[in-house]
């Protein structure tokens, strides 16, 4: 399955007359790959994820979490630690970061919310990329009104005076995205910590606001 991957990138490639592969070619490309397997067991559809995450290669990877959201329907509470141990493997960076946790991760966290409590410990974590998951794989939950059960502000708390910037702008989109639905909550979140916030996850928190609240 790895090597129909390669093949149909080769191809997008041909057909973009040398432009870069885009998103949307690797996820396409999951399309054809999913319909091709999706009679098979979950684990073994997940291991094949696993397969191209192994690549080490962009395009293998938005195609591995593309897969891996079509398989969304199947999700049980146990693929927390699949997901986790691709978080912590095969992930070095935000854009990946971001892809999987406001897809399919955050998709896992949307039907199993009381797993929201096990990225708790990510915040402390070393590696970049883990506590900026905490704050973005959030994202999926707020957008679908769950954020009472995910308690997106425990995560905020433990965040709120990290070092990184890359933590900071995930930070501030998290609490940005709360800020739809809940916009006084947020204001008064900000207004409170204000002086201890990061001033990119302040700015970023507040372009949703109506200009009164700015």
């Amino acid at each position: 399955m790895v090597e129909f991957v390669k093949f149909e990138l080769d191809k997008a490639k041909d057909v973009s007359a040398y432009k870069p592969i885009k998103t949307a070619d690797a996820r396409r490309i999951a399309g054809k790959l999913f319909k091709e397997l999706k009679n098979k067991p979950t684990d073994y559809i997940f291991g094949i994820c696993e397969d191209l995450l192994k690549e080490k290669k962009w395009a293998m990877g938005v195609a591995a979490f593309s897969l891996a959201h079509r398989m969304k329907s199947r999700y049980e509470k146990r693929h927390f630690e699949v997901f986790e141990y691709w978080l912590e493997t095969y992930i070095t960076g935000w854009g990946d970061c971001d892809d999987f946790c406001t897809h399919a991760f955050g998709e896992l966290i949307c039907q199993y919310t009381d797993l929201s409590d096990s990225i708790v410990n990510w915040t402390k974590r070393k590696e970049f990329w883990m506590r900026r998951a905490s704050a973005v794989i959030l994202i999926l939950s707020i957008r679908n009104h769950l954020y009472n059960e995910t308690k997106p502000l425990r995560i905020s708390d433990l965040l709120i005076t990290d070092k990184h910037e890359l933590v900071h702008k995930g930070h501030g989109w998290m609490l940005k995205t709360l800020s739809i639905p809940e916009p006084d909550l947020v204001c008064e979140y900000l207004l409170a910590n204000k002086n201890i916030m990061p001033r990119t996850t302040y700015r970023i928190s507040i372009e949703k606001m109506n200009a009164v609240m700015r």
